[in-house]
């Protein structure tokens, strides 16, 4: 990102006109706009007194931004198949762990289930795809369908078993991540 549209995004963001960053900076409107619209480049003393006027220092206003990864392809996911437990899980955000919630496609042959988790701080949240699973949470146990979800506290011990005649599929999510 150029100088120029950076000082204009804080000083936007902080509901500052030109004007009033003109003023708090000693400067004139007009040099904040050729400024802003990369027409010319400001001295370091410059540079200094506009970056305090925003309310920040010349370390954090040249900080490099990490880039942020928005979209994640199928093909990013990885597959792991538990075949005793008749189960298939795919991280579809991979390296899902540092963020706060890990989502995670499971798939369930007949009879299959996920493993049991026991209970921990957090929440659950869960969207059938596809056929039918029984949540079970701690001494409760649910029928959930296709199109219907499931959202709770983790403090209990929990599960999930297609409890259908053909494969099932849900989207779960676990904050912080759990899988």
């Amino acid at each position: 990102m150029e100088i120029g549209e950076k000082i204009r995004n804080l000083r936007q963001k902080m509901g500052l006109t030109q004007e009033e960053l003109a003023h708090r900076s000693d400067l004139t409107k007009g040099f904040i706009s050729q400024l802003e619209n990369g027409n010319t480049s400001p001295s370091v003393d410059t540079m200094e007194s506009i970056v305090m006027a925003l309310g920040t220092n010349m370390s954090d206003f040249f900080k490099e931004e990490n880039a942020v990864h928005v979209v994640y392809y199928k093909e990013d996911a990885f597959t792991a198949l538990y075949e005793k437990l008749g189960s298939k899980v795919s991280w579809i955000v991979p390296d899902a762990q540092k963020n706060q919630m890990e989502p995670i496609l499971l798939e369930l042959e007949v009879g299959g289930s996920s493993k049991l988790y026991t209970p921990f701080e957090g929440e659950a949240f869960g969207y059938v795809l596809q056929g039918q699973v029984g949540l079970n949470y701690g001494e409760e146990q649910y029928q959930i369908v296709t199109g219907d979800c499931f959202y709770f506290e983790a403090n209990r011990t929990h599960s999930i078993m297609n409890t259908s005649n053909q494969q099932a599929k849900l989207l779960w999510i676990f904050t912080p991540p759990n899988f």
